[in-house]
């Protein structure tokens, strides 16, 4: 009778470990994107927000770092981040750049929403304060936030990303 209990407390921790691993591997590939994507809006952007565009950057590439380390800690080999990301929308101005780095942090909350509710301990603590970063972002791109950021994509139909945000690898921009 403990031996099967004891089974069942193993195979819950693992689902429960597989559940956050596959989280931890959403959140890399969403931020391996949007360092790609930031890429796309540092070359457009104005010089009046390129240092805030430098500060998302950096901002993500630390949180991809973070990422890859946790998903090491869990027995998991990193999601690699692809050659090149289909963008949502052409990127051919400074307007267009500034709408793409709030789309961008829109898709990034909406995954560390999701490992938030599959994280656990310090791996949730970190998650929501990615999520209230990625939302800090976006309201200081677009100038107007959300209610519940990492949610408002669902509520409008669009849906989780399925894979690395903004969109599937391709040689397009």
């Amino acid at each position: 009778m403990l031996t099967s209990r004891m089974a069942r407390t193993d195979a819950a921790e693992g689902d429960a470990r597989g559940v956050e691993l596959r989280a931890l591997q959403a959140a890399l590939a969403a931020e391996h994107a949007a360092v790609y994507g930031y890429g796309v809006v540092g070359g457009r952007i104005g010089d009046n927000r390129r240092k805030e565009a430098r500060e998302g950057y950096d901002a993500h590439r630390a949180r991809r770092d973070e990422l890859r380390r946790g998903v090491r800690d869990l027995g998991g080999t990193p999601r690699a981040a692809a050659a090149a990301y289909e963008l949502p929308f052409p990127v051919p101005d400074a307007a267009a750049a500034v709408r793409l780095a709030a789309e961008l942090e829109d898709r990034v909350a909406a995954v560390y929403a999701d490992l938030v509710r599959d994280g656990a301990g310090a791996r949730r603590r970190d998650a929501a304060g990615a999520l209230r970063e990625a939302a800090v972002r976006a309201v200081r791109w677009r100038g107007s936030g959300v209610a519940f950021p990492g949610l408002a994509e669902r509520a409008g139909g669009a849906g989780t990303p399925s894979g690395p945000a903004p969109g599937a690898a391709a040689d397009r921009h």
